[in-house]
This record gives structure tokens, sequence and C-alpha cells, in this order.
């Protein structure tokens, strides 16, 4: 009787499937790993989660699904021990793998990443720990590798709204009281009016199609992020810190519409140089303070098309999702 270790193994997933048609992706989520990533100058280790796919021929039953695992494996043994690299370097290298052992003509990798970054706050310059995260995704496929790279950053909005209503109910009190409109102009110059405000989310993404070789810092995505709200906000503060956070995001207020705007503005300046199919997602999610829900606003598309839209006023610029982007490769 013959040994079964010795019997040769069974390919199962190279038979031919029941129904003969393609997949767009096949793969794995929720790989969780501990890599060390470079990022804004300084290497680090970062706690991350990796999805991994490739497509699937409509000849073969299955992708080998522990190849993944070996080549994550792979790739942070003999490349991210012996030189950390950007999450989407690192994203790109194992899609590079997937690809070739897979034996498949297109694979896709994302890796999010939780990691601190030191700032010191507004006022008294305390140094305090912020979480972001980080996301580098690629795209292996014979035309060569199409990366993006993205974070995602808290901060504070106020509302614009609110604070016209209360402008308003402020003017007349004080013109009941005897003062001259030169002088109301005043104290709404000099003083931040009241309203009503959230924490906000926000996720900006930017692309590089194949052939480029541009590197996008995390550190200039944050900025971008935290600026087109009406104020950063911060772990650790003072009470000197306190009163600068409040008074600027009064003195700023901005609707969920004007920051993902604001981003879309300042990321298409920014990255210009990324050309015309270079890709931008920015997202803005406000927590509600005065209702029980949350509100969300979005814009995607290619750089060279926003850049016309916001320049020119161009109305008929396409609306490119990210996973349009991404499958385009």
């Amino acid at each position: 009787m013959n040994d079964p270790a010795t019997l040769p193994l069974n390919d199962v997933q190279a038979r031919r499937p029941s129904t003969h048609v393609s997949l767009s992706r096949v793969g794995v989520t929720g790989v969780e790993k501990v890599i060390r990533i470079r990022s804004n100058g300084s290497e680090q280790l970062f706690y991350a989660e990796l999805e991994c796919f490739v497509d699937l021929g409509p000849e073969q039953k299955g992708a080998h699904m522990s190849r993944f695992e070996e080549v994550v494996n792979e790739a942070i043994d003999e490349v991210v021990l012996s030189e950390a690299f950007k999450a989407e370097t690192l994203a790109a290298h194992i899609a590079g793998l997937v690809r070739d052992r897979q034996d498949g003509c297109r694979a896709e990798v994302t890796i999010a990443a939780r990691y601190p970054e030191h700032k010191l706050t507004p006022a008294s310059g305390a140094r305090t720990q912020e979480i972001y995260t980080l996301f580098g995704s690629a795209v292996a496929s014979e035309k060569g590798m199409r990366r993006l790279v993205g974070v995602e950053a808290q901060g504070m909005t106020a509302c614009p709204c609110a604070q016209e209503l209360v402008m308003d109910r402020s003017q007349e009190r004080l013109q009941e009281a005897g003062f001259t409109d030169d002088e109301i102009a005043q104290v709404f110059e000099a003083v931040p009016v009241a309203t009503h405000n959230q924490r906000g989310i926000g996720t900006l993404h930017v692309g590089c199609p194949e052939g480029c070789d541009e590197t996008i810092e995390a550190s200039t995505l944050l900025d971008i992020v935290e600026s087109s709200m009406s104020s950063e906000i911060y772990e650790l503060m003072k009470r000197s810190d306190e009163l600068e956070v409040v008074e600027k995001a009064h003195m700023h207020p901005r609707f969920v519409e004007d920051c993902v705007r604001e981003m879309v503005r300042m990321a298409t300046e920014r990255y210009a140089r990324l050309g015309e199919h270079g890709f931008l997602s920015a997202r803005q999610e406000n927590l509600e303070t005065i209702h029980k829900h949350t509100v969300v606003a979005e814009r995607h598309g290619l750089l060279g098309e926003l850049a016309r839209e916001i320049g020119e006023g161009d109305h008929v610029a396409r609306h490119v999702t990210m996973r349009e982007w991404l499958e385009s490769a």
C-alpha cells in the first residue's frame, strides 16, 4: 500500500472550473504584519494590514492562496529587514512577486499602516504624539507599476451656517444696545462668533501612473488634509493650546464640502507634475455634534481633468473612482 505522504500532490487549483469565466480579483485580506517602513526621512516599525489580489483566468479553478502569505513574508524578511522602503514601494515589490508567483496578468496589493508622528502644540509648544494612517497601494501589470499613496488624519471643523445665524442674532442685540453698524463690524472682525463644530476625518490619496518615479511624502499629504479643515487638533493640549485651536477653527468655518474642495485645490497644485493621468481622491467625514448623523463629501478623478475644472470651469470632468483608476492598469 502506498504511503500517502509519498503520493504526488494533485494541484486542485490548476483544474478547469465548472463555469468557464475569468475573475477580476482573487486573493486574501486581513493579513496582519509588523513591518519597517521609511516615512518622512525616518524608519520605524508599523502595525500594518495587507490585501493581496491577482486576476484569475477562465481555465484555472483557483489561485494558490498559500503563495500570497509566502510572498508577503519573503518581502518582509528579505527586503524590509535589510532596507526600509516607503509603503507604496513595498506594495509594488509584493505586487510584482504576486504576479509572477500566481502567473497572473495583473496583481494588486494594498498596505494600511498605523503610525505615530510627534508634533508641537500651537501655543505652548508641548510635544504630543499623534496617530495617523498611511496607505500604500500598487498594481503590477504588463504596462508597468501603478502606485497610490494616501493618508488619513483628524481635525476640527466649525459650521458656517450656524455661525451666520448666531451672528445675525448678535447683530440685532448689539443694534438694540445702541452700537453703530461700523462698531458692530469691528466687533465681528475681532471676536470669533460661536457655532457648533465637528471632529473631522480627512482622507487623501494621490496616484502615480506607470512610468512615474515621483516621490510622494506622507508629511505633505498630511499637511494638505489638516490644513483643509478649520483647525488641526492635538491629543495633548495646554489651556493656551485649546484657546488657539478653538479661536482658529471659529475664524475659519468650513462645511464638509469646503474641506474636500480645499484638499483638491491644494493637491492639484502640489502634484501637477504627475501629469494628466495622475489620480486624486479626497474624502471628508464629519462627526456631527448637534445632529445624530455623520456627513460625508468626496471627489475623485484624474489630476489633469481636475486642474482644468478648477482653472477653466470645465464641468464635464469625469469622476474617475479609485477602483476604476487602479483597474485601468
